[in-house]
């Protein structure tokens, strides 16, 4: 925090836990704390990585900006000697989407679990020193998330021992990857592998862009960007593109041959890797993205806490201040729910990091049992942290009044910026499709395979079946145990109703498709589980701190009893709850309410956010806000001049009523 006055100390005073301690609490160790509170102190203090001015620029210099900092910021990953880990956060303070993204989290990753040991030997080295910048180019104009319809060719060449990379249809371009319109240097080109007229299933293929020497598209590429996206700066600092591929010839051994082989006369060879180790890559995106949506959605819970504590309105009695906007019970009815969301998402995103290497280790020792449970539960939570996020992030906005509409508020940029990710990596309504596919099956077979893993509390699927909730008063609802079976119940008579269904349909896939938002439903309840139960994992470990683990286990039922309340239809229709038992759970919401407002600020602290990463005048940790909104407002280059371009021109003749003989 710069000097000066902090317009928030009243608030912060009245924290009843070590805010230090919850800081390592967020940030999952000492250690990680303090890395990540270092690197993001070295962006917040550099003035190239400055973001106010980023939606005032026009696209061509935003774009410009932006590769300036890629530039500066790998200087200083060199000049520093700065770790993997410690260069990836660096990027992520450094706040801004940029082609070093696919760089690091999609090419490079998808060379070393696709790559065979001697691909890995040539373009790993070049990728990581930046001597080839890669894309990953899979979605299509005319498909996005189902894979196995991709139209882009790959046609091997026996004459020439190359494969043939074709765009044989106009939907058939690729559209989105980011990076790729003006800088990639390569693509990790997602085609249909023909050999000798037949379709051997859908590959990746390392294929050459442009001239490393002068950067100009190599003969049969077209390449260009695909337009301006959502929001002001945003996304629009990266050069997401379109590529057309016109019979493109690329050397045989650039094909990702882990897994599978072409061999030079041309046959299709599966390598004794088994496929299934490609998950492995695909666990660890999706639980990144978790990880991301908790950052996300604390960043706009800090921006519209801070201000709710700051903004006064109505309620003032002789003159006296006005009431502070924190304190309506409507205000902390929508505020608090997604402060909890925030830790609740933090949480699940560490027992994701768990499972991802419990997953990789078993697939390096050739065991797949845990495999589709683990698919279904990362697609799942990628599916309910990124909806719930950037839905949490838009009532952030609204809990900001008028001025959360205002750029410099942070929150449209943080909004516009985020929203992709629902539809990235697995659109959410079919990531929860993916979830209802296995739930079905564990369903099905129940009485005779034990249901693994974050399913394995339908092993108890009698007593969820029969019994109910026994709660009787308010307080009985501070029972960890019984919320968590609470949210079991529901789920497993959602998905045992839904399997009864299906049941009934002669063709199963018919009444999948039939039953499917239902299904959906019931996936969500699953994951709700989930996040529920691993909260409470949280709370049964040792954390350090004056009343840290009080404070959690506050934001744990605020988290819980609030999910309750808004899905309370589904906790009724099951019957395993009465109408009575649902209003004591949400009378106890309203206590717990209370119990967090004096912690709000602390707790929003407790995330460390830079005023840097946040980027908000509204979010500022001093709380000075008007005369910082007031002094943006006239650096705006738009007030550079009193009188504006085209004033003289077009309003005043209306104004002297001469406008009929001016010529537009």
């Amino acid at each position: 925090m710069e000097g000066g006055v902090d317009y928030l100390i009243d608030e912060r005073k009245k924290a009843q836990f070590d805010v230090e301690a919850m800081k390592v609490a967020w940030a999952g160790s000492r250690q990680a704390f303090e890395l990540s509170d270092r690197i993001a102190k070295l962006v917040a203090n550099d003035p190239i990585f400055e973001k106010f001015s980023r939606p005032m620029l026009g696209r061509k210099e935003l774009f410009k900006n932006s590769l300036r900092k890629v530039a500066h910021a790998w200087k200083l990953i060199i000049d520093l000697r700065l770790s993997e880990e410690e260069a990836k956060l660096l990027r992520h303070y450094i706040d801004e989407p940029a082609y070093t993204d696919l760089q690091w989290e999609m090419f490079i990753p998808a060379i070393e679990g696709q790559g065979t040991e001697e691909q890995k030997r040539k373009w790993l080295p070049l990728a990581r020193k930046m001597q080839v910048i890669g894309s990953y180019a899979q979605t299509e104009l005319g498909h996005g998330s189902n894979v196995q319809g991709l139209e882009t060719t790959a046609t091997f060449d026996p004459q020439t021992d190359e494969f043939v990379i074709h765009s044989p249809t106009l939907t058939s371009s690729k559209w989105w990857p980011g990076g790729t319109a003006k800088v990639s240097t390569h693509a990790i080109v997602y085609a249909r592998l023909i050999l000798d007229g037949q379709f051997h299933g859908v590959h990746g293929f390392i294929v050459q862009l442009r001239n490393l020497e002068n950067h100009t598209p190599l003969p049969g590429i077209t390449v260009g960007d695909i337009g301006m996206k959502f929001g002001n700066g945003a996304y629009n600092t990266m050069d997401n593109g379109v590529i057309r591929f016109n019979h493109v010839h690329i050397p045989r051994n650039q094909m990702l041959m882990r897994v599978s082989q072409v061999t030079r006369e041309g046959k299709f060879v599966q390598s004794d890797v088994p496929r299934q180790l490609l998950y492995g890559t695909m666990v660890y995106v999706r639980q990144k993205i978790v990880a991301d949506a908790s950052k996300a959605l604390s960043r706009a819970v800090c921006i519209a806490t801070r201000y709710s504590a700051v903004r006064r309105q109505f309620g003032s009695r002789n003159g006296g201040p006005e009431i502070q906007v924190i304190d309506y019970k409507t205000q902390q009815s929508r505020l608090f729910p997604l402060l909890a969301s925030a830790y609740a998402f933090r949480f699940v995103g560490e027992w994701l990091k768990w499972l991802y290497t419990d997953v990789k280790q078993r697939l390096e020792a050739n065991d797949f049992s845990t495999l589709p449970e683990a698919h279904a539960c990362t697609a799942g939570l990628k599916s309910l942290t990124t909806s719930a996020t950037a839905d949490g992030i838009e009532e952030c906005r609204k809990l900001c009044g008028g001025h959360g509409y205002l750029v410099s508020s942070g929150i449209p940029e943080l909004f516009a910026t985020y929203v992709p990710a629902c539809t990235f990596e697995g659109d959410n309504v079919v990531m929860m499709l993916q979830v209802a596919r296995f739930l079905v099956k564990t369903v099905s077979e129940l009485g005779y395979k034990q249901p693994v893993g974050t399913t394995a509390y339908m092993r108890r699927v009698t007593a969820l079946m029969q019994s109910n909730c026994a709660v009787r008063t308010a307080e009985e609802w501070l029972n960890p145990g019984v919320v968590v079976e609470a949210f079991e119940a529901r789920s497993t008579r959602m998905a045992v109703a839904c399997g009864q269904r299906l049941a009934k349909f002669e063709n199963p896939e018919e009444g999948f498709a039939e039953l499917s938002a239902d299904l959906v439903e019931a996936s969500l309840a699953h994951c709700q589980v989930i996040v529920v139960s691993k909260f409470v994992e949280k709370l049964q470990q040792e954390i350090p701190g004056k009343g840290v683990k009080r404070l959690l286990e506050v934001l744990f039922y605020v988290y819980a009893l609030f999910l309750l309340h808004k899905h309370q239809g589904d906790f009724l229709a099951t019957g395993y709850l009465t109408p009575k038992q649902a209003s004591l759970a949400n009378d106890q919401l309203r206590i717990l309410y209370s119990k967090v407002r004096p912690n709000a600020i602390a707790l929003v602290d407790s995330f460390n956010h830079t005023d840097h990463l946040l980027s908000s005048i509204l979010g500022r940790y001093d709380g000075n806000v008007y005369p910082k909104l007031y002094e943006a407002a006239f650096n705006d280059p738009f007030n550079d001049s009193d009188i504006a371009d085209g004033i003289h021109q077009y309003v005043q003749p209306m104004l002297r009523q001469e406008l009929h003989s001016a010529k537009l």
